[in-house]
């Protein structure tokens, strides 16, 4: 399953990880392990092989065949890979959501790309996929994220204490969700 989205004016695309990319996504973790560690999972040593990645995508590639989780690249309109943004925990039947994820390589933070990527995850989610809602969980503390998801219109629902085991701790994160309703009065503003 090959799919791009592009945003030409920001200079990116996405395109749902491939094996061939595991490698291009080790380097990338491998290049900001110290930078994201505060908002991520420990990770065991593992995690940062090729083995580890090409896993990893190989699932994310199964899950896109099962309409469970959709993982993207983020790159740069010359093809370098500059992130990730994830669509995932799926929900169909009544509910209709799923969950977004994303980090984007600490060298090229507020440039706007990780705005720009979610803005077109979101256009998949709604327009392709058929979601009616697409929420995010972040670190009270995360206002890089923050900004990312109030620039896509994105509303703050609530606090979920002690949601999710982060470096270590167990942490609240606030709660973030957009409607498929709101993006069209989003984008009438």
């Amino acid at each position: 399953m090959s799919l791009k989205l592009y945003n030409t004016s920001q200079g990116i695309y996405l395109s749902l990880l491939q094996l061939q990319d595991a490698d291009e996504l080790l380097q990338l973790r491998l290049r900001n392990k110290v930078q994201h560690q505060p908002f991520e999972p420990l990770r065991e040593d593992d995690y940062f092989t090729l083995e580890s990645q090409k896993q990893l995508v190989s699932q994310r590639l199964e899950d896109a065949r099962q309409d469970r989780a959709y993982m993207f690249g983020i790159f740069l309109l010359d093809g370098q890979l500059i992130g990730q943004v994830t669509i995932s925990n799926v929900v169909r039947g009544v509910g209709q959501y799923a969950d977004i994820g994303y980090f984007i390589d600490h060298e090229v933070q507020g440039k706007g790309y990780t705005s720009a990527a979610v803005g077109l995850i979101l256009e998949y989610a709604f327009h392709a996929l058929g979601l009616h809602r697409v929420q995010a969980c972040i670190l009270l503390h995360n206002e890089g994220s923050r900004r990312v998801l109030e620039k896509n219109g994105f509303q703050a629902e609530g606090i979920a204490r002690r949601f999710i085991k982060i470096n270590g701790q167990w942490q609240d994160h606030r709660t973030y969700a957009i409607l498929a309703d709101d993006t069209i009065r989003f984008s009438e503003k």
